[in-house]
């Protein structure tokens, strides 16, 4: 068994299952972030340790305590998750051996904010020992800033496939709910995909199917107010339903209640689409838009219709597709989550974790 010091958000669900996923395996566990979250939300077997500095210094001041923590502990191996800020503690910090993990708009965004960030950023990918990215088009974006850098791990966040998997009873009689569990906020697309709905809703072959369609956003976020004025002035606000955000235990209920997922994010740093292997797994059809790691989760016309981005006519030609079709809606909707079970099952994505940090460890060796 390791030791494996996490360096980290720790008030971040991804990090908070890494951690529970390595200490139900059995390795020792120490858990350092300035972002606390309930205590309980962490392994009980595993040290926890609260950084004193917040904020965008905290990066830089908690290096320090950090250093002090791991000599103390000795790990095995420190695994970084997100290659900006905890990157940056981790850099000054100088423990070896180190795994980066690079989350996405650690790569995508912050390089591109100023000369002092591209060179702090590229400063901390070549200061880890390896590298690690969520997804195959983040490792190559990785490689961009870095070319050296040749060997960057895939190391995806999982499902659980028996938390998420299709109800016995899905939906309303006579109804069609197209929706998305995501953060509102513009980058997610959602204003995308509200023009789309509002186009179903004029669609006189969408008419003439006679079935109610509805429109479900789960989750808060600064765009909300801006999506619900566009709601209204679209004239779908009465068939539009937000419900704010939910606890990540409780997704599954919603995604339950949906016919059709929809992901039309408008960035790059939609690095993998966890949110999406999350809907295949519960046997949706999903729809999304070549962006960032979105079309390496969705095989486009099998389990799922690829757009492209910022195109709310080919998202609402998708959607009505889907909507058109309940034997293709059930047809995707198998073979989305027959695929998640394949590559994206949780324990096989621990494995895959665990063998990246033998890996590092034996190149130590």
């Amino acid at each position: 068994m390791m030791r494996i010091a996490l360096l980290g958000a720790a008030n971040s669900i991804h990090l908070q299952r890494w951690a529970a996923a390595l200490a139900g395996r059995g390795h020792a566990l120490c858990v350092l972030s300035q972002h606390r979250c309930d205590r309980s939300l962490l392994p009980a077997a595993a040290d926890v340790v609260w950084l004193p500095h917040g904020a965008a210094t905290g990066y830089f001041l908690n290096a320090s305590r950090v250093r002090r923590t791991l000599s103390t502990w000795r790990p095995d191996l420190l695994n970084t998750h997100y290659a900006s800020g905890y990157g940056t503690t981790a850099a000054l910090c100088g423990f070896k051996p180190t795994l980066l993990s690079v989350w996405g708009s650690d790569v995508y965004d912050f390089p591109y904010e100023s000369a002092f960030k591209a060179w702090l950023l590229r400063r901390n990918l070549r200061s880890a020992t390896a590298l690690a990215s969520t997804s195959v088009a983040m490792a190559a974006q990785v490689r961009r800033l870095t070319p050296e850098r040749n060997a960057v791990a895939v190391t995806p966040f999982g499902v659980d496939t028996s938390a998420f998997a299709p109800a016995a009873t899905r939906g309303v009689a006579g109804r069609i709910t197209i929706g998305t569990v995501k953060t509102l906020a513009v980058k997610y697309g959602l204003d995308l995909l509200l023009r789309a709905f509002a186009g179903l809703m004029r669609d006189a072959e969408v008419r003439a199917l006679r079935c109610e369609l509805r429109l479900l956003l789960v989750g808060d976020g600064p765009q909300r107010p801006a999506l619900e004025a566009l709601a209204r002035e679209l004239g779908i606000l009465q068939w539009t339903d937000f419900v704010g955000a939910v606890a990540h235990a409780d997704v599954p209920h919603w995604l339950n209640r949906l016919d059709i997922y929809c992901a039309p994010s408008r960035h790059d740093s939609e690095s993998f689409g966890v949110a999406v292997i999350e809907a295949s797994a519960c046997g949706l059809p999903v729809v999304v838009s070549d962006v960032g790691g979105l079309p390496e989760v969705v095989r486009d016309g099998e389990t799922g219709i690829v757009v492209g981005r910022e195109d709310a006519r080919a998202l609402q030609a998708a959607l009505e597709r889907l909507v058109a079709d309940d034997g293709l809606r059930r047809r995707m909707g198998e073979a989305g989550r027959a695929r998640v079970a394949r590559d994206y099952a949780w324990d096989n994505c621990v494995d895959r974790m665990i063998a990246c940090y033998e890996s590092v460890l034996a190149r130590r060796a």
